[in-house]
Formats: C-alpha cells, structure tokens, sequence
C-alpha cells in the first residue's frame, strides 16, 4: 500500500507518518528513508528531534535508518518483502533531484530522472508488498515565486504531488498534527 502524508512546513506530517508505518508494520522493524542531507546546524538539530522521536516511541518496533539523499531506488530495495518504510521527504529529496550533484560529484538528476526512479520505487514497494508511506511539504498554499528556479522546483514538486495522490490508496493531509483523509480505499 502507498500512503502519501502532505501538509504545511511543521504541521507534524513525520510524527502522523510515523504512526502509520507502526501500524502497518504489526509489531516488525520498521524502515526509515532520510532522504536529507546534513548542511548545516539547523537541519542536524532537526534530524536529531525526529531520531530521538523515534526511539522514545513505545511502539514495540525498532526504526532502521535508511540514508537515501537521493537514491531511494536504492533504499527500497533493502526494505524486506512485507514490511513497512518511511520516505520523509520528497520535498527534500525532489530539490536535491534538481539541484544538488551526488555525493560523487556527478550532476543532477533531470526531472525526467527523478520522476522515473520514484515511479520504480513505489513499483518496487507494490511489487514486494511493502507498505510505503511518503511525506511531502504542500508548498502550493504562498504565491507561485518570480524566480525562474524555484518556479521550475515547485512546478516538479507539484507535479510529483497530483502523481503520488493518483497513485496513493491513501492520501492524507496534516494539518495542526491531525491527519485529515482525502483519500482512503477501502480495505486498505
């Protein structure tokens, strides 16, 4: 199953979807896709907090970080077959889709690429029954910016956003820490 977790910037999209890979997962390891990169002390400060979130959870699970700045194909495809993952977050991970060169120094990937290796990604989940949930920033709720690339990256994010609510079986919007369903299937 895909789940997609969207809101505002702090609205607490993680800890929403961190419940549903508890749940999804029934007592197995849990799997976490950190798709950011550590550049300075705020955004360290921020992955420590949610670490420490995690482990303070009394859920009976453990979390098994996943580092995956960009190749999430990659990070998937460690998840065992009938388990559940978190990608937090495609925000993160799209700019650096369009922005930043790996950490081999190779060039960005085009948003032709990076859609592509989302698509395998949640083909891969589907495939092998895994149970993904994935978070995202809504960024569509300010102007659209006169800056040529951050049109462009909002433009992809967006883009990435009506695909993955298309794709979802569930697709859930946060807002002051409450989960509100757009789209849930039944029996899901």
């Amino acid at each position: 199953m895909i789940v997609f977790v969207s809101g505002g910037a702090r609205s607490g999209k993680s800890h929403v979807a961190e419940q549903y890979v508890l749940q999804a997962a029934n007592g197995k390891p849990c799997f976490y896709m950190a798709t950011a990169d550590i550049y300075d002390d705020e955004m360290a400060e921020r992955v420590s907090r949610h670490q420490a979130e995690r482990e303070a959870d009394d859920a009976p699970s453990a979390w098994v970080t996943l580092e995956a700045p960009l190749a999430i194909d990659q990070a998937i495809a460690q998840v065992p077959n009938g388990h559940a993952a978190l990608l937090d977050c495609l925000t993160l991970w799209a700019s650096q889709v369009m922005f930043n060169a790996d950490a081999d120094e190779s060039e960005p990937l085009s948003t032709t690429e990076g859609f592509a290796l989302l698509v395998r990604c949640l083909q891969d989940a589907r495939a092998r029954d895994i149970t993904l949930v994935i978070v995202s920033n809504d960024l569509n709720e300010a102007p659209l910016p006169n800056d040529p690339y951050t049109l462009r990256y909002v433009e992809f994010l967006q883009m990435l956003h009506r695909w993955l609510a298309a794709e979802a079986e569930r697709v859930v919007e946060v807002v002051a820490g409450q989960g509100v369903d757009w789209k849930a299937v039944a029996n899901t």
